[in-house]
């Protein structure tokens, strides 16, 4: 049974979930990297990651690198890209592409204070060009080094970041919180993981 201290830590994390900002995985198939995703997401606030990947396996996930940030995630599998990305723009969702390519915006250049799905593709090819032909917005990160990539979970973290710097100065924007009855869905499940 909880302990009425460890109810109110989950109700006060989930008051603060942000259940319109999304990350979306295309094809990431490092367990290290999506177990550093994981953790960034958890401790970023976001609720909802969604996963493309062909294969019906889901997120190859490390415990001991993730510590266990994935069991307060609500994971989705696609197996298209297409299937994934139209079903967030019919929920109203803008998507935003990492792409390092002619045309791209600095990140820091999106408005984040809306539904918003971000898009990072696998380590060694980046993201599909499915995935840049149904974006809203391409963004990267500027490089000023020798590299011209960071590693992923550093690429979510740097992103996710920002969007939630935009939110807090933006008066304009109120977070949607979970519906009353997701609240209760995601507490319920979150009380039985302990």
């Amino acid at each position: 049974m909880p302990t009425k201290k460890r109810i109110e830590r989950v109700e006060h994390v989930l008051s603060q979930r942000q259940p319109d900002l999304r990350v979306v995985l295309e094809e990431v198939t490092n367990t290290h990297n999506a177990s550093a995703v994981a953790r960034t997401c958890d401790a970023a606030g976001i609720l909802h990651v969604d996963i493309i990947y062909a294969e019906p396996e889901i997120f190859p996930v490390n415990e001991a690198i993730s510590t266990r940030a994935e069991k307060w995630l609500d994971l989705t599998h696609y197996t298209s890209t297409t299937q994934c990305l139209e079903h967030l723009k019919n929920k109203g969702f803008k998507i935003a592409a990492t792409h390092l390519s002619e045309g791209t915006v600095d990140f820091t250049e999106v408005n984040y204070a809306q539904p918003i799905a971000i898009v990072f593709g696998n380590e060694s090819d980046g993201i599909s060009q499915e995935a840049l032909s149904l974006s809203d917005h391409v963004i990267k990160i500027p490089m000023f080094g020798m590299a011209q990539s960071l590693n992923l979970s550093v690429s979510v973290g740097i992103i996710l970041y920002e969007a939630l710097k935009q939110r807090a100065a933006n008066p304009n924007y109120t977070k949607p919180p979970l519906s009353p009855e997701e609240f209760e869905f995601f507490k319920k499940k979150w009380l039985k993981l302990d």
